[in-house]
């Protein structure tokens, strides 16, 4: 990706956010909302009307590349099973933190990576709050880019005893007995957090604003962005059973740590 092809989709971002989602924001009406799967996950006009945009104005920056979101699969017209097809797709979330929004909270974000071939390409995830991007470009760094175009690298924390370790937990989606079994030994960290929003606990964790993060439910607009800031910003990630993440896993959970001693003392004293 060029730097000219990143400034436009951080500028696409921008729009969307001012133009669909930011005007929305606490002037939701009671027909706005609705439950997808049930009352955890929550759709609004705002995701429908953001994610239309977004779609359009990626296709019009990559006319060659496919574009997959969160509401067109939810709806049936897109496929999961194109991401490890050849071929470069974006995955959108246009609001990630839907419960935030509709809540009024201003806790959410944009997502957006681009991946080819199973392999995430590239990452964004926009704050339309604070109107700036995190992203990770492969092999290249992981950064904040502010609205004036200034950059900050980001980097993971520094390693830590578990006990000294805090960061956030998402269990919701855990099956028995690994639910209970996770639950059971939290209180080995420092502090556990779920802040209803993977956009920003994943800024957080590539900010090294935390330590650890841990996901049962593996959605790609929920965390291929995310994943690949936290390892451009030189994280240590891997499902459950040690295996390497791909865009089109589902399932297997995900643990994500400073590094590669921390992923196995964490893998230890909440996993196995």
């Amino acid at each position: 990706m060029t730097p000219a092809q990143e400034k436009a989709v951080i500028a696409l971002l921008r729009e969307v956010s001012r133009t669909e989602i930011l005007p929305r924001f606490k002037h939701l009406g009671s027909g706005d909302v609705r439950d997808k799967s049930g009352p955890l996950d929550p759709v609004t006009v705002a995701d429908e009307a953001a994610e239309r945009a977004l779609h359009a104005g990626l296709k019009a920056l990559f006319p060659g590349d496919d574009v997959i979101g969160e509401e067109a699969v939810s709806a049936g017209e897109a496929r999961l099973e194109r991401l490890a097809e050849p071929g470069r797709v974006w995955v959108l979330d246009p609001i990630d933190g839907t419960a935030n929004f509709a809540a009024e909270l201003p806790l959410f974000g944009v997502m957006a990576a681009l991946v080819e071939a199973d392999e995430v390409k590239a990452g964004f995830i926009f704050d339309p709050i604070s109107d700036d991007c995190a992203v990770a470009l492969a092999g290249q760094g992981a950064w904040l880019e502010a609205a004036d175009g200034t950059r900050r690298p980001l980097r993971v924390a520094e390693p830590a005893p578990v006990g000294q370790m805090f960061g956030s937990m998402s269990w919701r989606y855990m099956e028995e007995p690994l639910r209970s079994h996770v639950l059971h030994r939290l209180d080995r960290l420092a502090a556990v957090t779920d802040y209803r929003c993977a956009a920003h606990q994943y800024r957080m964790l590539s900010g090294g604003h935390c330590h650890v993060q841990m996901f049962r439910k593996l959605m790609p607009w929920d965390h291929a962005a995310g994943w690949l800031l936290h390892r451009e910003a030189g994280g240590y990630s891997r499902h459950f059973d040690g295996s390497d993440y791909r865009p089109s896993h589902t399932t297997g959970g995900l643990l994500l740590a400073p590094d590669a001693p921390s992923w196995e003392a964490l893998a230890a004293a909440l996993l196995r």
